[in-house]
This record gives structure tokens, C-alpha cells and sequence, in this order.
């Protein structure tokens, strides 16, 4: 939700002062999504040198690219990874924000049962 509130602010600031998002801004802020993917990177290869089950530095690269790219073009930047993809398609379903759900047409998995409740 933070993510989602920032990315709406530069949104809203670009549209009531269209004259702040200049290209050097832009550059900027590409320069600073681009440092945080090397970063991050580093971080991957420092702490998972061999990998563990389902999950390797190149991998976890190559999904930090791929949310840049969703992150830049969800600001008005050109995607700066092409060609990256997300080698973690599970972890759309469990990070991306909740939408509202029509009850009949989604698979409903958060019911309680009866052996959980406690009646005394």
C-alpha cells in the first residue's frame, strides 16, 4: 500500500506540476532505480552464494529487474530491463494489493472451519 500511495503522489504531482518531471528529473530517478536493483542484486549473491531450493541470485536478478520495469512504466519511465520477465509468478499472487473480489466469481480459500472455533 505504501508503494501503490508513493506511486500515485508522483502521479498526481506530475499532473499539478507538469514542469518538475523534466528529463534530468527523470534521469535521475532512473539512476536511482537502477542503483537499487545493483544493490539489491549484491545483497542476493552475497546471501545465497549457491542458491537455496527454488531460489538463486540470478533469479531473484532477474525478478528485481522485472519490478523496476513495472515500477518505471507505472511512473512514465521507459522500462530499463528489457526482456526480463518474473521467474517468480507466485509472488504476484501474494505481494500485489488486494482488489475488491466478487464473491461468485473468485475460489474461496479463507473460510474458518468448525474444528477451529473454541465454544467453551
Amino acid at each position: 500500500m505504501h508503494m501503490n500511495f508513493g506511486i500515485d503522489v508522483i502521479n498526481q504531482i506530475k499532473i499539478e506540476n507538469p514542469h518538475l518531471w523534466t528529463q534530468t528529473f527523470q534521469q535521475e530517478a532512473v539512476h536511482m532505480i537502477r542503483e537499487a536493483v545493483e544493490l539489491e542484486t549484491q545483497y542476493a549473491r552475497d546471501t545465497m552464494p549457491r542458491g537455496v531450493l527454488g531460489l538463486n541470485a540470478p533469479m531473484f536478478e532477474e525478478y528485481l529487474q522485472f519490478i523496476a520495469n513495472r515500477r518505471c512504466s507505472q511512473i512514465g519511465l521507459a522500462e530499463q530491463y528489457p526482456g526480463a520477465g518474473n521467474p517468480f509468478p507466485w509472488m504476484s499472487e501474494v505481494l500485489d494489493l488486494k482488489k475488491e473480489k466478487n464473491f461468485f466469481e473468485t475460489r474461496v480459500t479463507e473460510y474458518q472451519t468448525g474444528g477451529a472455533l473454541n465454544w467453551d
